[in-house]
């Protein structure tokens, strides 16, 4: 039995939630305010659980005061921007309101669950991004949030983005946050194996299956077995294989190639694709009840070039990191070199900028990494060259903006794409989010 302080100034919503947890056997006391609640000795608490807004002090106030008690807050506004605050305020997790009841029971016995047997108030950090993983705008908070409501729920999820967003740290960070962190994490790239060999490389094979078959094999999914099963690019696995699939999300059980048996079996499945599955099912090419299986739980990896000033933040781990895989001594990105990376498109996403970056290593002879190192072509450093920017860190909007606005009157549509390193799709779109319309010729 927990001990649960509930921080409500709607008296209906609180007593509605103190029998809910009651009925869950856990014992709760009621405050309709920050001030009321400060009367509660910490010491005596396992969860806090409070809604955002609140006569006088807000709800996020309880992290700091609680602390170390983990604070679950109530949003109404269902919002990413308060939610996300209240995540890097220290918030242990979110949910909004009209709650579910089911879903604020399992939220509850999940946080209870990840602190230390017997110890009252331990966090469980999760104001942090995953390992390996940098960002701090908007939708990059949104994935961490999403990392960590679903990582301990064994749940099929679908990890949607374009190559080299890092669908696999994703996936990875899901394993490590998850129940499953002691077992193994398999990772196969659907589209570099050979459609012939995919069925046998997945599931396993008898011996005498087929010719060449000499002795069993254990497939990668057996392989999987009490852990992790990442499947890449899971939009190019054959149509046969789709089927042996979904049997294996639908009745947890496995059979080799050439076996009369199945054997049953215990993976947590994770699935990666750049491509659009729901269309692909559409057409016939992608089987739609996999699809369905499989979109469980979606998280969406922006691309790179819409999070903005992640890029420059991006770009320094990946400087520190390559340098010190490469045995160099630490380099730092000229000012041009900075304002190349920001306005280039990064079609290759992160890891176009991390290659990028092992290239100018190399190329550097100075301490400063020029633009012309970087490799992004001619015309992207000319572009950067006419720019009267200052020294320090200015976003990629003010390029953008600035740029535009200085030579849309010299130049055509496609010039300025060319010159800025992006395609005229992107020139558009970023007009449109910039509110800076094409000027109408004469």
């Amino acid at each position: 039995m927990a001990h649960i302080l509930i921080v409500e100034d709607e008296s209906i919503i609180r007593t509605a939630l103190r029998r809910l947890l009651e009925r869950h056997e856990h014992q709760v006391q009621e405050a309709g305010s920050v001030s009321e609640a400060r009367q509660v000795d910490p010491s005596q608490l396992d969860l806090v659980i409070s809604d955002v807004r609140l006569p006088g002090e807000e709800g996020t106030d309880l992290i700091a005061i609680m602390r170390p008690v983990p604070v679950l807050i109530m949003t109404s506004y269902g919002s990413v921007k308060s939610a996300v605050d209240a995540m890097k305020d220290g918030a242990v997790d979110y949910i909004t309101k009209p709650f579910d009841h089911e879903e604020m029971v399992q939220t509850v016995e999940r946080i209870l669950q990840q602190r230390q047997p017997g110890e009252r108030g331990k966090t469980s950090g999760g104001d942090r991004p995953p390992a390996q993983m940098v960002g701090q705008c908007p939708a990059m908070l949104e994935v961490f949030v999403r990392i960590r409501k679903v990582a301990p729920i064994p749940s099929t999820v679908l990890i949607l983005g374009e190559s080299g967003t890092g669908k696999e740290l994703v996936a990875r960070a899901l394993h490590e946050q998850s129940t499953r962190a002691r077992g193994p994490l398999i990772s196969v790239n659907c589209a570099a194996i050979p459609e012939n060999l995919i069925e046998s490389e997945l599931f396993g094979y008898e011996k005498g299956a087929f010719t060449g078959a000499q002795a069993s094999r254990k497939g990668l999914v057996e392989a999987a077995d009490g852990g992790t099963l990442f499947l890449d690019e899971i939009g190019e696995l054959p149509l046969e294989a789709q089927a042996r699939l979904l049997r294996l999300l639908q009745e947890k059980e496995v059979r080799r190639i050439g076996a009369t048996q199945s054997r049953q079996i215990d993976v947590r499945m994770i699935a990666a694709t750049h491509r659009p599955l729901k269309q692909l099912a559409s057409e016939g090419r992608f089987r739609e009840d996999l699809f369905y299986r499989l979109n469980v739980f979606e998280i969406r990896l922006p691309p790179l070039r819409e999070r903005g000033d992640d890029i420059l933040l991006l770009a320094d781990r990946l400087l520190e990191r390559t340098c010190q895989k490469l045995s160099v001594a630490m380099l730092r990105f000229s000012a041009s070199a900075r304002q190349a990376i920001l306005i280039h498109d990064w079609p290759g996403n992160v890891r176009e900028l991390e290659n990028a970056i092992e290239r100018a290593i190399i190329l550097c002879d100075t301490g400063d990494i020029s633009s012309e190192n970087l490799g992004l072509g001619e015309l992207l450093t000319d572009a950067v060259e006419t720019l009267d920017l200052p020294q320090e860190s200015t976003s990629l909007e003010d390029y953008f903006t600035q740029f535009v606005r200085k030579h849309q009157d010299q130049m055509s549509e496609t010039e300025l794409a060319q010159k800025l390193g992006i395609s005229r799709k992107t020139l558009w779109e970023r007009r449109q989010r910039l509110n800076l319309p094409r000027k109408r010729e004469s």
